[in-house]
């Protein structure tokens, strides 16, 4: 019996220090932790595939993006309340190793059972008083173990509130991208809002904001993983589109090359793809398991037909060029031509990219917008229709009020997507 709990005091030692050091890597530790075992990245592991498997089973796609949303906040709650009960297993044992030196008033001899209770009221410091310790050992744990139990608690109310800041944070951008880059957002109706020929300083200034997003992204991905699987408000946005649209954009502006743009915005072009392709090769790193690896379809994310639907975005562009008012009429062959820059820079993301729409079953926008697709900006519950963000720009630099066309005149291109 000796023997035995000598070996329940190691067990129960062993068990508080791996629960505490990783709730010290997860909450604490502000950098990726590459370590294989870890017991945050096997609780995710073990749950999230067999989350995914019980949303699949959900016919309805809204219903079943409702499942999913669900998983972020109550994977987390859950993982707080694993380490508790961990820590409350582990202390009941080191108090059943050390022979239970605690003094029960009303059921006489103590045994386990004893010892997880006792350790339960103290770690949540609720003090009932009916078991005490009965010896310094027994004092001197539960002791520790207050500390231990007020630790978490100061842990949990500092670390929710940062969590839920950086959401809210990523979410903002995202959010943005309704009116910028349509519903899906996607790269093609981003360069068609900021023509890079004659908006230049504009999508600029937009590529180096959305640099700082996917730079705050990384950081906060890395040391908050549980984020990635936090999901936006709208059944078309993801933080996974939102990174494909931003890399598509840039890589549309490099594969321009010059006569398209100017030197500065492929500059800032260039610094925003390598911060967002970053943020997708570490990220989809961090989630890499045997069964989720970067694998590109034969097309891609650009089949033939999309690929002519670009194309012509792209000769839009050029019709619309310095170069081609000045008589360069090549200008418009040569931009057809730049499309095929492209798969050079594609595969640089692109696999990533899927890998992590595959893991997250988040979807990736299309390259180029659906024809009549309106944003969801533009449609309520009360099926009232906006005018488009075209059509408002140029009511307002004519000083027209704008018309709100209501449902007798136009019906919406699709059903509107309402926040959950």
């Amino acid at each position: 019996m000796f023997v035995v709990r000598v070996v329940a005091v190691l067990a129960a030692v062993l068990l508080l220090v791996i629960v505490l050091w990783d709730a010290f890597e997860t909450v604490v530790l502000p950098r990726r932790v590459s370590r294989r075992f870890r017991l945050a990245r096997m609780y995710f592991r073990v749950t999230w595939p067999r989350w995914v498997a019980l949303a699949r089973r959900v016919p309805s796609l809204e219903r079943r993006e409702n499942v999913l949303a669900v998983y972020g906040p109550l994977a987390l709650l859950a993982l707080l309340a694993l380490w508790v009960v961990l820590m409350i297993v582990g202390y009941g044992l080191l108090l059943w190793g050390l022979g239970s030196p605690l003094a029960d008033a009303s059921h006489g001899a103590p045994t386990f059972g004893t010892d997880v209770y006792f350790s339960g009221t103290t770690f949540l410091t609720l003090g009932l008083g009916d078991v005490i310790p009965a010896g310094g050992a027994a004092r001197f744990i539960a002791v520790i173990e207050v500390g231990t139990g007020f630790g978490t608690l100061a842990l949990v109310i500092g670390y929710l509130p940062i969590l839920y800041q950086a959401f809210s944070r990523r979410e903002t951008n995202i959010s943005l991208l309704d009116a910028h880059a349509g519903s899906p957002p996607t790269a093609g109706v981003l360069i068609q809002r900021h023509p890079p020929t004659i908006r230049a300083r504009r999508l600029t200034a937009l590529l180096a904001e959305w640099e700082d997003w996917a730079a705050e992204l990384l950081e906060t991905h890395l040391s908050f993983p549980v984020l990635a699987y936090y999901r936006s408000q709208h059944e078309d946005q993801s933080w996974v589109a939102a990174l494909a649209v931003i890399l598509d954009t840039c890589a549309l502006v490099l594969a321009c090359g010059r006569g398209l743009v100017d030197d500065e915005l492929a500059e800032q072009a260039a610094f925003t793809f390598a911060m967002a392709r970053h943020a997708t090769v570490d990220l989809a790193q961090v989630f890499q398991s045997p069964s989720m690896r970067p694998t590109r379809t034969p097309d891609g994310r650009l089949p033939p037909a999309e690929r002519v639907r670009l194309n012509e975005i792209l000769m839009g562009l050029a019709a619309r060029s310095e170069a081609w008012k000045n008589g360069d009429k090549d200008m418009g062959d040569r931009a057809e031509g730049r499309i095929v820059e492209l798969d050079k820079l594609r595969a640089l993301y692109e696999p990533y990219l899927e890998g992590l729409s595959a893991y997250l079953l988040m979807d990736l926008p299309p390259w180029a917008p659906t024809p009549g697709a309106l944003d969801d900006w533009q449609t309520t519950a009360d099926n009232v229709t906006a005018p488009s963000i075209a059509v408002l720009a140029s009511d307002g630099r004519s000083s027209r009020r704008a018309h709100y066309v209501m449902p007798a005149e136009t019906a919406p291109a699709h059903e509107p997507d309402h926040p959950r």
